[in-house]
């Protein structure tokens, strides 16, 4: 199979950017719940989730965090790039049939250690922030 490596660090541009989009389903959060290991009743049990802040249950962070891997890994830079570091913040839940985007921006580059800072937003369908932050990461050579 022939892959086609990502942009390399002298292809991108400062302000590129990219998104990816998923629609976080009951069974996302299951299978994420399996993953991690974090079956916490407020993502698991409706009726406990009932009783809290969110009154129904709400997907796990970590779960619409991870829409930044297929933005790194498949559009900028793409295939052949490693994550030095991830900054998210929290701000909104993650409901069950909520769509959410996670979008990049090119913010910075670093000659010396041929790396790309990327601001990170992630959105619901209704364009509300529900979590930012920033990452580094080497574009493939």
């Amino acid at each position: 199979m022939n892959y086609k490596k990502g942009k390399t660090y002298d292809e991108i541009q400062m302000g590129d950017s990219a998104s990816f989009s998923k629609t976080i389903t009951e069974a996302d959060i299951i299978l994420f719940a399996g993953i991690s290991g974090d079956f916490n009743p407020l993502h698991m049990n409706e009726e406990y989730a009932k009783t809290t802040d969110f009154k129904t249950r709400i997907a796990h962070g970590g779960l619409a965090a991870s829409l930044l891997a297929p933005v790194l890994g498949n559009q900028l830079p793409g295939l052949g790039t490693v994550a030095l570091e991830t900054i998210t913040k929290f701000r909104k839940p993650t409901y069950i049939g909520d769509t959410i985007t996670c979008t990049v921006e090119v913010t910075s580059k670093n000659q010396r250690m041929k790396s790309v800072t990327m601001k990170v937003i992630w959105t619901n369908q209704k364009n509300e922030v529900i979590c930012k932050g920033e990452c580094k990461v080497i574009p493939p050579t």
